[in-house]
């Protein structure tokens, strides 16, 4: 069985303890690494996910207690809508058998995608005083800005290792 690995940041990890898995042996799978923090939009508990290879980031609204027995569904499904958002058209089941089943992890400290998701929650913070509470923000529209934000793939420092998360992403399903 495929395994999507996430790691979560000590905060997130704090109020998901049940979901954390200690076995770090097995592979990252196709789409490699993710970590997960959490913010809060109306006193609402929201997670940012971020791929660690393309920087593609996913935003789960509102998550429960009670959704966390469904966490795999909520995500996979919210990672679909936000493809087909932005203009990356696949297949459902191909995409389920890619992430397959969801193990989240202790945090990796990973400071360069945790620096880039601070980055990325303070433009959301930006975005909350334009659209005031959380029903009225359009989540799939505030992730496409994020995912359509300039960043950095390689070591040099040409432009051409320039680009947006939503063609790295594109790059790596078509893989």
């Amino acid at each position: 069985m495929k395994k999507t690995k996430i790691h979560t940041t000590k905060k997130l990890e704090k109020l998901v303890k049940k979901l954390i898995s200690t076995d770090q042996n097995s592979d990252y799978g196709k789409l490699g690494k993710w970590n997960a923090t959490v913010f809060y939009v109306d006193r609402k508990k929201c997670w940012l996910l971020t791929n660690g290879l393309t920087k593609y980031n996913v935003i789960l609204t509102d998550i429960k207690a009670s959704d966390l027995t469904n966490i795999d569904s909520i995500f996979k499904e919210s990672f679909f809508g936000q493809l087909v958002y932005d203009g990356i058209i696949t297949d459902f089941e191909k995409l389920d058998l890619i992430i397959g089943q969801l193990e989240f992890l202790p945090t990796d400290n990973d400071r360069k995608t945790t620096g880039y998701q601070n980055h990325r929650l303070r433009d959301l913070d930006w975005w909350k005083y334009e659209f005031g509470s959380l029903e009225n923000m359009p989540i799939k529209d505030l992730t496409n800005r994020l995912n359509t934000s300039p960043i950095h793939i390689g070591k040099g420092h040409k432009t051409s290792d320039y680009t947006d998360s939503i063609k790295e992403m594109e790059k790596l399903l078509a893989e």
